[in-house]
């Protein structure tokens, strides 16, 4: 089990470094005045330069793809540091999903949507290269190693301790059994109930905006003695 739980941990360092090292290949192709520019995802997210027809262009960034560039460096981050610190295990599955999906909208979107053209002129076609769609897939692979490891070292931690802790699962199920309960406990109003509070509601909010309006109204006033004075 020891050796799963590295084989996991690697596995997750693998993934992560290779999807943010997907970031500095071919990306996107954009089509301006008959010339064709081929553009990295670094390059779209931070905006590099890029020449055509003779004429350098400073490309603006590409939001979207920028923040999927942020949360791919901060999941490989998070997936070398557990090596060192075990609190990082919650963070690295949880930022790798959130990017994973992102990605993946990006990858199944029209890329005219995504990837920002500016100030490229007369751009006729702008398509996706392969890489955008193999960027998600290994976040996803990230993302279920993650797990894996962070499943396989929490049994390791329970079996550890002799039973005085529980696993995720087995935490998660007793959230919501206490849950289930508590819920049962809640007292629900009847109707009268429900109606007679709804119309008090009504009248104080109605009582409250009344005097407002009065307080408004006789502060416009004086403020109009005072200036016409």
């Amino acid at each position: 089990m020891k050796a799963l739980n590295r084989i996991c941990q690697v596995l997750a360092i693998v993934f992560g470094v290779a999807s943010l090292v997907l970031f500095f290949t071919h990306f996107a192709t954009v089509i301006s005045g008959g010339n064709e520019v081929n553009l990295v995802g670094a390059q779209l997210g931070f905006g590099g330069k890029v020449t055509v027809a003779g004429t350098e262009y400073k490309m603006a960034k590409s939001s979207d793809i920028l923040f999927c560039f942020i949360l791919t460096t901060l999941s490989a981050v998070f997936g070398v540091v557990s090596f060192k610190s075990k609190k990082l295990r919650y963070a690295a599955p949880f930022v790798g999903i959130i990017d994973a999906v992102y990605m993946l909208v990006i990858a199944l979107s029209s890329p005219w949507k995504f990837v920002d053209k500016r100030p490229l002129p007369d751009v006729s076609a702008v398509n996706y290269a392969p890489f955008v769609l193999i960027t998600a897939i290994v976040l996803f692979a990230f993302t279920a190693a993650a797990v894996a490891y962070l499943l396989v070292d929490d049994y390791l931690e329970v079996k550890a301790s002799n039973g005085s802790k529980l696993t995720i699962p087995k935490r998660i199920v007793r959230f919501f059994r206490d849950y289930k309960s508590e819920i049962k406990k809640i007292v629900w109003p009847g109707w009268k109930d429900v109606l007679k509070n709804t119309v008090i509601v009504l009248i104080m909010c109605l009582i409250i905006g009344a005097l407002i309006w009065l307080i408004d109204f006789g502060l416009g006033q004086l403020l109009e003695l005072i200036l016409g004075a």
